[in-house]
């Protein structure tokens, strides 16, 4: 058993019913202003949470951000702005590898698919969507009236204010918010460090700490070809922050599991988990395989290989949570005393005893229809960038001839602009490695579905899975941006005339998937969201409404204090400083991961190797968060999240400061290596200034 596993469930054995002060995603229009009041003596305010909201700024690849300068200057983290890195790197230019700056305004790369989106308004639609569902209407039919009624929201919302509008299911359908967004599609890329700095320490280093990484890369965003001006950016500090401050992260997590039954807990435990598993490490092998083929293969698979990593790793801290009994009795212990209390009032329990049993009948029948449905309707069965342009043509153009309420969710008309960015994108398709990852879905799902399967058998053809993928993508012409987009626009006609073999295969497809994909919207997806609005409301009448929902990949606020922690005996302080990236390098023979850029041994004498690095701090974060911006009691950059350690991956569950902390890089690192190690100091300069300087 590894040191990272035995750390994991060390943890988790020792969770019990406590209480944890800096616990919460708060959402912005549910700040917990009274609470940091009566723990840091400190008072948060409307404007104060205005600010720190427009300054922050949500990556549609799945991270978070901030604006740091009023002429459009973004950042996030190295391994959020990578997947922009790649798309315009070359087999002679790789910006992952070397980094990127731009001295100059036209020497900035534009991304082909990035979109960034801020919040601008949060609008209460709750009694909106819950009242769609009338009394006597079966979950189908209620879930299926609340869609509609969402799509209805977004569409109106959208025309009305020209703003990308989002409408987010909070506590489990307990609360809709309407998300109103600002979205930017015009980013340009501004500067990078080498990966070999922003992931220093490599795979071995990932989830731990003390750490030595400078995880950042800079945007600038523009509309109508210039910098976009802003009147809402968060200025860097000057100072930085000192032990035992207190500190704010806003960001985007992307999603956790602390209010689930325990029947859906026990579906992720004994099914869904580990199915991640054994697909992130199929295709892990599949990457590394394709890319010791050749120096291009490498370099066209490396952001693939970092994110498949990444989310291995994380998915097994996630599965050492709930292979821990002493966490999951907890979980059961907190869903007993809940529901004892319903069962004790008459009117509760009439309204809401019956609630755990239809969520776990529907959770059954998830586990019955996993498979089919997650290779055939989810396409994991099909995974390549040209299927899954191939996917998305037979889709929408379906959809489009569809009233906007009557169609699939992600094919709305409020959905369609950023569908259409990315459809269109003149990002690199890269041909090879799409057959390298469709060979190994197919594998994986004819091991799965049976060689009998009617999909498998229709996608194989009699052919190996090897040979099923190269003949597809070698006769397909999808990597084509313009052949893409005159498929969409001659709309279902074209794509029942195309010839083109993956429009076929996925047009041949296209009904058992639908099948699928309403047996588990009306038979799981409608009784969970519904029965789950029941316990939520059970628990409002209960334990009251001052809680935090589940991630959602929308804004939050969290909060802590810089502090370290004892691991083994051992004081672990909450601070690293540059020279002790050095002397990390050296206790592991500056070779591999260890390996320093030779930008940062050349100025190693010219550095103040006492600035720190990195630090940790007790606010509660979880995937998402990466690229998060870390502000002070003044609003005011003094970090940025890029990881949490070992302890903090059971927070997908349960949150513990007494190990777990969030980890962010210093602000003082990151102007002292842009000035000293890259010699960017108009970037710096900017930074300082909150504008550019001319």
């Amino acid at each position: 058993m590894t040191r990272r596993v035995l750390a994991i469930l060390a943890l988790l054995c020792a969770l019990a019913a406590l209480s944890f002060a800096d616990e919460g995603m708060w959402l912005y229009n549910k700040a917990p202003k009274d609470q940091i009041k009566k723990d840091y003596n400190f008072t948060i305010t409307d404007p104060w949470l205005e600010h720190l909201r427009l300054g922050s700024v949500r990556f549609n690849n799945g991270g978070s951000g901030s604006f740091v300068s009023e002429d459009g200057l973004a950042f996030t983290n190295h391994h959020v702005g990578r997947v922009c890195l790649q798309q315009l790197s070359t087999e002679k230019k790789d910006y992952i590898k070397d980094g990127f700056y731009a001295k100059t305004q036209a020497e900035e790369g534009k991304c082909p698919d990035l979109e960034l989106n801020q919040l601008v308004e949060i609008v209460d639609v709750t009694a909106d969507v819950q009242g769609a569902a009338q009394p006597g209407m079966s979950d189908a039919d209620a879930a299926q009236a609340q869609r509609q009624k969402m799509s209805a929201i977004e569409k109106e919302c959208s025309e009305k204010s020209g703003l990308r509008c989002d409408l987010v299911t909070l506590y489990a359908g307990g609360m809709y918010n309407l998300y109103k967004y600002k979205k930017y599609t015009d980013v340009r890329v501004v500067f990078a460090p080498e990966a070999q700095m922003a992931f220093f320490g490599g795979d071995r280093d990932n989830f731990e700490y003390p750490r030595y990484d400078l995880d950042i890369t800079y945007f600038r965003v523009y509309e109508n070809g210039k910098p976009v001006k802003l009147k809402n950016y968060l200025q860097w500090s000057p100072k930085g922050t000192k032990a035992g401050e207190l500190v704010f992260v806003s960001g985007h997590p992307g999603g956790t599991e602390r209010l689930l039954t325990m029947a859906e807990l026990n579906f992720l435990k004994e099914f869904q988990t580990s199915y991640v598993i054994d697909r992130l490490t199929r295709m892990d092998k599949t990457l590394h395989d394709f890319a010791a083929q050749s120096a291009e293969n490498a370099r066209v698979s490396a952001d693939d290989i970092f994110g498949v990593e990444n989310s291995l790793k994380a998915y097994k801290g996630r599965k050492g949570g709930l292979d821990d009994k002493d966490l999951m009795a907890k979980k059961a212990a907190a869903e007993k005393k809940l529901r004892e209390a319903v069962n004790a009032d008459p009117k509760l329990k009439a309204q809401y005893a019956s609630a755990w049993e239809e969520v776990a009948k529907a959770v059954e029948v998830r586990r019955n229809i996993f498979f089919p449905f997650v290779f055939v309707e989810r396409a994991g069965g099909f995974n390549a960038s040209m299927t899954g342009y191939a996917r998305t043509l037979v889709r929408v153009t379906a959809e489009k001839e569809k009233a906007n309420p009557q169609r699939l969710r992600e094919y709305t008309d409020a959905r369609l602009p950023s569908l259409e960015q990315g459809l269109f994108s003149t990002a690199p398709v890269y041909r090879t490695l799409d057959v390298a990852t469709l060979t190994e879905s197919l594998a994986f799902m004819r091991e799965k579905l049976g060689a009998s399967d009617p999909t498998v058998e229709r996608a194989l053809g009699g052919r190996t899975p090897a040979e099923a993928a190269k003949a597809y993508i070698d006769g397909s012409k999808l990597d084509d941006p313009a052949v893409r987009k005159a498929l969409y626009e001659g709309g279902s006609k074209a794509i029942a005339a195309s010839t083109d073999p993956l429009i076929v295969l996925m047009r041949d497809i296209d009904t058992r998937g639908r099948q699928l994909r309403k047996q588990y919207d009306d038979q799981v997806e409608a009784v969970i969201r519904l029965n789950s609005t029941r316990i939520a409301k059970a628990r409002f009448a209960v334990e009251g409404a001052n809680s935090y929902p589940d991630a959602t990949f929308t804004l939050r606020l969290s909060y802590g204090t810089i502090k370290g922690y004892e691991q083994d005996g051992t004081g672990i302080p909450p601070y690293t400083t540059l020279g002790g990236a050095y002397k990390h390098a050296a206790a592991n023979g500056n070779k591999g991961d260890f390996e320093l850029p030779k930008t940062w041994d050349a100025a190693k004498g010219t550095l103040n190797l006492r600035t720190p690095f990195n630090f940790v701090h007790t606010s509660d974060i979880i995937g998402g968060n990466s690229g998060s911006p870390t502000v002070n009691k003044k609003g005011e950059v003094v970090g940025i999240i890029f990881d949490g350690n070992i302890q903090s991956l059971p927070w997908d569950f349960a949150y513990d400061d007494r190990q777990g902390r969030a980890v962010s890089v210093d602000s003082r690192a990151i102007i002292e290596s842009i000035r000293k190690v890259y010699h960017a100091d108009a970037l710096a300069d900017e930074l300082i200034n909150g504008h550019q300087i001319k």
